[in-house]
């Protein structure tokens, strides 16, 4: 039987942190963690912290410690279960920045160690069954305090309880974000480049139905329609956008204490023309992501159009795919397809038994990736349609945000910050209400909030008249 051992690298600023500072331990160094960081570390002296930042990338650990006195890097693998036990048990409170599917083993630790714990991602069936054994133990375990779900949820349950209060009846909640690119970068036919996981972008829609209901009538769209079927949306001074629906709003009727209500619609925030064109993708095959190609690393990008498409002889990739999905040469989705390098006969995948989806990603990160100096931008949009003393009533509420380049994104401002202050006041028991829980009661959102506004994150809310649900707004 072989020998079983793991690298163990420790990085610090100081060969030992006191013993009297706080322990946080950052799991996940990714594209969201510069504010998250950031605003620990301006908080450390005064608050007595030390930040363990935890990454497989000791780089990326390193550039989130950027040599701060209260900060240790270190390289990481959240597999590792003697390095992720001996971690955890160290620490004060976790913050998992890990892909969804891996919060759920660090959880089992918080809860065998009783550290409080924090996360950005949707609660898992999995992370919802330890909600009884966090109770018992006096352990908050947070999830859902990014930005969607996060500011979503607060800003929501914020005018929602405001309302309540009033003795008002909510008959009606829309509610879009996007992550998008700042006008002054947006230099492609997409009008979009990728401000967080890339693969979730091309994931985007699948593993069910959109669900929602509207007018009292529920309404399913299948993922092949889903980006089809998009409502348009006007935003002052920024625009006209239109959004595609996420995959269940329907629980958050129960979520929201909304279950009579007759109108509930949860989408996805983009630049108009992009869900027709991406559509494309979804038509040709190339967001799949079950099964894997032999020889991927040796295609060519236009080889890899040209799986999808019927064998000829004569007609080329470009006319085989005009033809098959009827677009004439003149259309901007073709315009759109020809600048992603679709066609080129040089560019290489160079990923070895890739899927579908993750050669789709390879190519669009070469045309999607933020550029050193560009900036992203956060759009957030409410509708809440609501009867009071016999008349109906509506309130848009609307938030933009927008980053300073391309590591200080609007993305990781509006996932880190909330994630920061939410772990900070878990820490000095500010919030302490036990169990697996998001951010939809009053002891979290009303501070979490106000302490944004200091950030620049600021909803600006108006009176409108009541439209309800307006189909003409609604393609496909």
């Amino acid at each position: 039987m072989g020998l079983f051992f793991f690298k163990f690298v420790y990085y610090s600023t100081k060969n030992k942190h006191n013993s009297t500072m706080r322990n946080i331990l950052v799991i996940g160094a990714g594209k969201s963690c510069s504010y998250l960081t950031d605003y620990l570390q301006k908080k450390s002296t005064a608050e007595k912290l030390h930040i363990t930042i935890a990454d497989i990338s000791l780089e990326n650990a390193k550039t989130s410690a950027r040599n701060h006195p209260n900060s240790s890097a270190l390289e990481f693998d959240v597999f590792n279960k003697t390095q992720r036990r001996e971690e955890i048990q160290k620490a004060d409170i976790v913050v998992s920045m890990l892909p969804a599917r891996f919060h759920i083993e660090v959880a089992k630790d918080c809860l065998h160690f009783e550290k409080h714990m924090v996360t950005a991602s949707y609660i898992s069936p999995e992370m919802k069954e330890l909600n009884s054994e966090a109770e018992k133990r006096g352990l908050v375990f947070m999830n859902e305090i990014g930005v969607d779900p996060g500011i979503d949820h607060m800003s929501a349950m914020e005018v929602i309880h405001k309302i309540s209060d009033l003795g008002g009846k909510i008959i009606l909640f829309e509610s879009f974000t996007g992550g998008l690119v700042a006008p002054e970068s947006d230099n492609n036919l997409w009008n979009y480049k990728f401000t967080w996981n890339p693969r979730n972008v091309v994931l985007a829609g699948q593993g069910g139905a959109a669900m929602f209901i509207q007018e009292g009538t529920y309404k399913y769209i299948p993922y092949h329609k889903l980006f089809r079927r998009t409502e348009f949306l006007t935003l002052n001074g920024n625009g006209k956008f239109e959004a595609y629906a996420n995959r269940d709003s329907l629980k958050y009727r129960s979520i929201y204490g909304l279950n009579d209500i007759r109108t509930m619609y949860r989408g996805t925030i983009r630049k108009v023309g992009f869900s027709r064109a991406w559509n494309i993708f979804i038509q040709l095959g190339m967001t799949d992501d079950s099964y894997t190609i032999d020889g991927s690393e040796n295609m060519t990008y236009r080889d890899f159009v040209n799986l999808f498409l019927a064998y000829s002889p004569n007609d080329s990739v470009e006319l085989k795919l005009r033809s098959y999905l009827k677009i004439d040469q003149d259309d901007i989705v073709w315009d759109k397809l020809v600048e992603l390098d679709l066609f080129s006969q040089t560019k290489k995948i160079g990923l070895s038994n890739a899927t579908p989806a993750q050669m789709l990603q390879k190519i669009l990160s070469d045309s999607w990736t933020l550029e050193e100096d560009e900036k992203d931008m956060i759009v957030m949009h409410h509708k809440f349609g609501y009867e009071l003393n016999g008349e109906k009533h509506q309130i848009e509420s609307s938030l933009v945000v927008k980053g300073e380049n391309q590591t200080f994104t609007a993305m990781a401002k509006t996932v880190g910050l909330p994630v920061a202050i939410a772990t900070l006041k878990i820490l000095n028991k500010e919030i302490t209400t036990p169990g697996v829980q998001l951010p939809i009661t009053k002891e979290v959102y009303a501070p979490i909030l106000k302490e944004l506004e200091q950030y620049g994150i600021e909803f600006k809310e108006k009176k409108v008249p009541y439209l309800g649900y307006n189909p003409e707004n609604v393609t496909g």
